[in-house]
Parts: C-alpha cells; structure tokens; sequence
C-alpha cells in the first residue's frame, strides 16, 4: 500500500448532529488525502442494540451517508460502503471469535457502562459481548493500520491489538497491528450542557431546519445566577459561551465581556448564535437536500464502495485461510 489505510464507521440509529460534525465527520474530511480511507456504515453493529425494532436502520443508513458526504466525505477519494454489504466481516468474525477468550470480553472497560447506558434497549445477548470482535473485524478485513478514534474507544482498539497479537503468534504474520489515531476534535456538549446524545433529545441535527435550529438555540441552558439583564455572568460555565468557541471563535472575547459586563441579555445573545450556527451549516444542509434528491447517485456510491471493500476483503480472507490451512486440502 502507498498509504497507510483507516477504517472507521459509524452505527445507523438515528439522525447525525453536529457533535457527530465536530467529533468525527470533519476530521475524517481531513485524512482523506493522507490516508487510505474506507469509512463503513455499520448496520450489523446497530442492529445489536436495535433488534427489537430494525426498520428505521435501512432509511437512517442513507440518511447518514448524505449527511458524511454534505460534510465533506469525497467517494473519489474515500471508500463508502454499508457494512452488512460486505459479508466477508461476519466470516472474519467467526474465525476470530474462536480465539477470544469470553474473559477479555467481559473486562472490556466500556461494556458494563454500554449494559447500563442502553437498559432500555435490552442488549444483554450474544452479539453485543461480541461487539468488539466484530470491531476488530471490521478493522483488520481491511489490514488497517491505522483507526482514528476518541479516548473512550482506545480500550476497545487495543483488544483488537491483543487479537491480532494472538492470531499472528498461533497462525504466522497475517494482520498488523493497528494503532489509534487521537484526533483533535472539539466538544460540542449538548443543548442541556450534558453529552450531546439522541436519547437525551439534546441535540443539533445537521438535517435541521433553520427555524428548528433557532428554536433549540433559544432553549439552551445559560449561567443559572444570571437571572436578570443587569446580572453579569459568567462565560466559562455557559454552555452558549462554549459554542461560539466552536462555531465563532474570533467573537468568543467580545461575547465574553458582553456576558461578564451584562451589557447583552442571554436572550439577544442566543438570537445572534442561532444565526451563526444556521450560517456555518447551512451549505452542508443544501449539499444535503441535493444529494437525498438523487438517491439512484447515493446507491450507486455505496455499491461502489462495496465493490471495492468487498475485492479488498477477499484478498485478507485469502491470506487467513492459507494461514490456517483452511479450505486447501478439497
């Protein structure tokens, strides 16, 4: 390979937001010409959670994929494919999963925090244990070196590493072994000042109105000791201070000192942020509504993109099978 390859997904449960934008989309725009990209919707791994109800999945997958795409994800420059059109994963799983010990699963750091985080979504089963064997599939079907991640997914990279590390030392040298890519992202918290997160109905979609955006602006949470317009507040606790950070930087001092002085109220303060966040994406959202307008164009990508990780994956599944002997002798 003349570059280092990346593979990194997303899951398909529901409409993209900007913490999305901020925390993964705009970073992977920025690796595209460095790096060898294939970026995968990851139906299987949704479906874990969402069995009970998998309807929605297919209608949020190409939802999704307009949404990387408005944000700057190129198909001439990057790999885009659905992950379940790939079959080649599950039978990589399978193999894998023989050489994982349960124990490595259970003590995954994240695992009991998912098991309490979804109660709602009943994913105590089989699949959701396994989630980061099929992670790791995922990964090395396409020999990745290289996975941008956050701090909170850097415990599930390294199974993937202890996986390879046990693979390569029991079959010989097949995979390598993939190393996180912290990248640098900005926290866009949500509108409430907690994570943002759909199932806390805290966030910003990409695919909102400007009207609905405006409307979401005006509810967020300010400084709560600042109750009149005479109040001074204070910037560095005010969760409308934070976005302007992200989304107006070279105001941030001047909006500081209007907050620290009370010379602006918070209510004309989120009236002007609405406007700067409905600016800043409002060419993503018409890129948007032009590609879900042509959905032949949106199929046409991710069969080509899984045309492509498909041969790329048949070439990993060779090498596995000669390593382990497997399917030669007939």
């Amino acid at each position: 390979m003349s570059k280092q390859r990346i593979l990194s997904g997303m899951r398909p449960t529901g409409r993209l937001h900007i913490g999305h934008l901020f925390g993964a989309l705009s970073n992977w725009a920025a690796l595209q010409d460095e790096y060898d990209c294939f970026y995968m919707i990851a139906d299987w791994h949704a479906l874990m959670s969402e069995w009970k109800n998998p309807g929605p999945i297919r209608h949020n997958t190409l939802d999704n994929v307009a949404d990387w795409i408005a944000c700057g994800l190129d198909p001439d420059r990057s790999t885009i494919f659905v992950q379940s059109d790939v079959p080649q994963h599950c039978e990589l799983h399978l193999i894998l999963s023989t050489i994982t010990p349960v124990s490595w699963l259970e003590r995954c750091p994240t695992y009991k925090e998912q098991l309490q985080a979804l109660s709602e979504k009943d994913v105590r089963n089989y699949a959701f244990l396994g989630y980061p064997v099929l992670q790791a599939s995922d990964i090395l079907i396409y020999k990745a070196t290289t996975v941008p991640v956050g701090e909170d997914q850097v415990a599930h990279l390294e199974l993937t590493r202890e996986i390879v590390r046990r693979f390569n030392s029991t079959y010989g040298e097949v995979f390598p072994e993939p190393k996180p890519k912290l990248t640098k992202s900005a926290r866009v918290l949500g509108l409430d000042g907690r994570k943002m997160s759909k199932s806390y109905d805290n966030a910003i979609d990409l695919a909102d109105t400007p009207e609905d955006t405006e409307t979401k602006v005006k509810s967020m949470f300010t400084d709560p000791q600042r109750q009149r317009l005479k109040d001074p507040g204070r910037p560095e606790i005010c969760n409308v201070h934070s976005y302007y950070q992200v989304f107006a930087p070279e105001l941030v001092r001047t909006v500081a000192e209007e907050c620290r002085t009370a010379s602006r109220g918070c209510t004309d303060c989120k009236a002007a942020l609405a406007g700067i966040v409905n600016g800043y994406l409002s060419g993503m959202r018409e890129k948007r509504r032009e590609i879900l307008a042509a959905p032949d164009t949106l199929h046409d990508i991710l069969k080509a993109g899984a045309g492509h990780a498909a041969e790329t994956a048949n070439e990993t599944l060779v090498d596995v099978r000669r390593a382990l002997e497997w399917k030669e002798r007939w």
